[in-house]
């Protein structure tokens, strides 16, 4: 992936465009390579046994000395989580973040044994930082965690403009507003192309403030009668500091539950943008002793992860904590898509264990932290940007706001909609689609990175959907006789112990008899030959009887 010019830029993006998160994108002049954000995904239904994915940046491998920098827009999951298991491919790069974005992805790299490698450089709004051939300036932009920034990229041919996740909050908790004063300048000096986050196209009118949710907060939690639980993202600081003054109203103490919600809050206290004193904390000893109308406990979990505190404490697994009929739980979070299934039998759960439960659908208790139409034009009418490209969303989201651009009055042909791996060159006079590059998804899988594939997924999928037979077979290699077997074992396929499961693999073992009887000897003696041969008479055999489709694994032992 080699590229010279310095008559056009070339944008090619790794991940964040067609799906809700793995934000990675690449902006390359003159030969150099200026990284955005290196954000993870988490895995999907279907990844069964998968912890992480990872955006592929194998195209990168032999550009790496041309890199001139990693720039961070904030400190979510989605836009930083990949860096630990990506920094050494990329070449090591310097990474540039604002004071609780770096702190966050320190406590990571510090996991990875990194932390002393790395080099970590401090960024602050409207202080322009010299990349060589790039000058990039980070403006304010309010989101649902502190200290998040949108990126003026300029450039010997002009800026680009990067918003990172943003809304526009009149009243966030902290008083920092998105620096519109500094988009309209940078509109007035002349934009060459925007990149906007698209995830809340779909939403008319303004993203409600976050201090809806701290008003909330006040107003329900002196209702509650016994022990409170409020579960909300470990990252969500502004969260965290309202739900904490809400407890301080309402006479209760905090503890703190869950290894990210300990940790986050610790980074959050020490760089002083958490404001709950030491006093206000109890521990589990504590929480013992205290009555229950005196406690308000903090914890992850929200989204219905397996193994999460709240799904714990929600199945009667927690050691140190259990509900009691009457405790009220607060899932002060969005229902992230594909999570819903999840979060609703954590809800179930929830109120199996005698809980009341609180959540989006039945209360103002969470608010988005991205941009809805009305934020998104007024940002569009600021910058007036030459060209557009729509950037983080799921490919609806992409469309949306295209037409959402045009609709304002951008030419259509100054704008697409960009995919993952698909190069764009833009000039002056320049806008069009270059070439592909490779890129994808890497899997986490316990400590293994990469090792695990599409073909693994499918066998995982396929023994999820079907079920796994195992045919076991000893043949005498000379004369090709049955020394033992056929033997079957399935798991996950039919019933143990039951008359019809029986007479079915009776048939099947028939079967491969059958097969062993009918061909020759040089057939048995190919022993792959022989498994495929297997295969297709079990598969036809279970497909003709019962219409399943397991996956079939023939052991043939040569003795």
């Amino acid at each position: 992936m080699q590229f010279k010019s310095s008559e056009h830029i070339r944008l090619f993006p790794f991940g964040g465009l067609g799906e809700i998160g793995m934000n990675m994108l690449g902006i390359e002049y003159a030969g150099k390579i200026l990284l955005i954000d290196c954000g993870l995904m988490f895995p999907e239904a279907y990844m069964f046994g998968i912890d992480l994915v990872l955006p592929d940046v194998s195209a990168l491998e032999a550009r790496t000395e041309d890199i001139v920098g990693l720039v961070l827009t904030h400190g979510h999951e989605d836009h930083i989580g990949a860096i630990p298991f990506l920094w050494e491919q990329l070449g090591e790069p310097r990474i540039y973040g604002t004071k609780l974005t770096l702190g966050l992805l320190s406590n990571k790299l510090k996991e990875f044994e990194l932390d002393q490698r790395v080099e970590l450089v401090e960024i602050k709004p409207r202080q322009t930082v010299d990349l060589f051939p790039f000058k990039v300036e980070p403006y304010r932009a309010a989101h649902s965690i502190v200290d998040g920034v949108g990126l003026a990229i300029k450039t010997p041919l002009g800026t680009i403009i990067h918003t990172g996740d943003f809304k526009i909050d009149q009243t966030p908790v902290d008083g920092e507003n998105t620096d519109l004063a500094r988009l309209a300048e940078l509109g007035q000096e002349g934009v060459l192309l925007l990149l906007a986050d698209s995830t809340n196209v779909e939403n008319e009118g303004y993203t409600l403030s976050e201090r809806t949710v701290g008003k909330v907060l006040e107003e329900l939690i002196p209702k509650c009668s016994q022990r409170v639980v409020v579960a909300t993202f470990s990252s969500n600081i502004h969260r965290i500091q309202q739900i904490a003054d809400a407890a301080l109203l309402a006479g209760r103490k905090l503890l703190i539950n869950g290894r990210s919600m300990i940790s986050n809050i610790a980074i959050a206290r020490e760089l002083g943008y958490l404001r709950i004193s030491e006093e206000q904390f109890i521990d589990l000893r504590e929480l013992r002793e205290l009555p229950a109308e005196q406690v308000l406990i903090i914890t992850t979990g929200s989204q219905g992860e397996p193994l999460s505190a709240l799904m714990r404490i929600a199945l009667g697994d927690h050691k140190q904590i259990e509900l009691e009929p009457g405790d009220t739980v607060i899932l002060s979070s969005k229902f992230i898509p594909g999570n819903e299934k999840a979060i609703s039998d954590l809800i179930n759960n929830l109120y199996r264990r005698g809980a009341e439960v609180i959540y989006e659908k039945t209360s103002e208790i969470h608010v988005s932290g991205h941009a809805s139409r009305e934020e998104l034009k007024l940002v569009h009418n600021l910058v007036k940007p030459k060209y557009f490209v729509p950037v983080h969303g799921e490919y609806r989201h992409l469309v949306k706001h295209r037409q959402l651009a045009i609709a304002m009055g951008l030419k259509p042909e100054n704008s697409l909609v960009l995919g993952n791996g698909q190069c764009l060159h833009v000039g002056t006079d320049q806008f069009q689609l270059g070439e592909s590059f490779e890129t994808g998804r890497v899997f986490v899988d316990g400590k293994g990175v990469g090792d695990v594939g599409t073909m693994e997924i499918r066998d995982r999928r396929h023994l999820a959907n079907h079920g796994l037979v195992i045919l076991m077979l000893a043949i005498n290699q000379s004369t090709g006789a049955i020394v033992q077997g056929p033997e079957i074992f399935t798991k996950g396929f039919v019933p143990e112990d039951n008359l019809e499961s029986e007479t079915l693999l009776a048939e099947a073992k028939q079967a491969v008899r059958d097969l062993l009887t009918e061909h020759s000897q040089e057939m048995l003696s190919d022993w792959e030959e022989l498994r495929v041969e297997v295969r297709k008479v079990l598969r036809r055999c279970f497909n003709k009887r019962i219409a399943r489709r397991p996956l079939i694994l023939p052991l043939i032992l040569q003795l």
